[in-house]
């Protein structure tokens, strides 16, 4: 009998992390084009990532719509990865979530050479609560930004770094392959 009242009162409370991927992307509202640079890109995919069967955040994938996401990718051509969060998470989880990607995609002399870029930009973090959009924007010649909920508050003119920060979601290895295969499908 307790553990009938245990499952109940979590199904109860819990109808939020059994939210299904079309209603949590319905959530997210990624709006289908974006105007970056003077340049329109669409939305190329939305998913889900999902950890431990909890949605974490809802992710779009912005590019040009000539271009396939791994063409977007592959050039690299003018792109936006935009994550919106369901899940409030400590900045120092996300970075260190970060450095773990970075590590398995990377060896030590790109990470070294990486450093004062990554940091200036992990110094920029801060919690993360439900709502909240983050977006890398890379454009073709000019770098790397990042913004938070619509404002910009770091930018980069290093296309290694944009490269490897973006690797995180969009290279092999990083945070999720299933995320990645999702955000790169044609």
């Amino acid at each position: 009998m307790r553990l009938f009242l245990v499952l109940t009162t979590l199904l109860l409370i819990s109808g939020e992390l059994l939210a299904n991927d079309r209603e949590r992307l319905q959530e997210a509202r990624f709006t289908t084009s974006h105007e970056l640079a003077q340049s329109n890109l669409v939305r190329k995919s939305q998913s889900v990532l999902t950890y431990l069967w909890i949605d974490v955040y809802a992710a779009a994938f912005y590019a040009p719509a000539e271009a396939s996401a791994r063409q977007a990718v592959a050039k690299p051509l003018t792109q936006r990865l935009e994550l919106y969060y369901f899940r409030e998470i400590d900045r120092q989880d996300v970075i260190k979530a970060a450095w773990v990607a970075l590590e398995r995609q990377h060896d030590a002399a790109t990470l070294a050479r990486l450093l004062p870029g990554i940091d200036a930009l992990h110094a920029t973090f801060r919690d993360i609560n439900p709502g909240d959009r983050y977006a890398l924007n890379f454009i073709a010649g000019r770098g790397l930004a990042l913004e938070l909920n619509g404002k910009t508050t770091f930018t980069s003119q290093d296309p290694e770094l944009a490269k490897a920060y973006l690797g995180i979601w969009l290279a092999p290895n990083g945070l999720s392959d299933k995320l990645r295969t999702s955000l790169l499908a044609e």
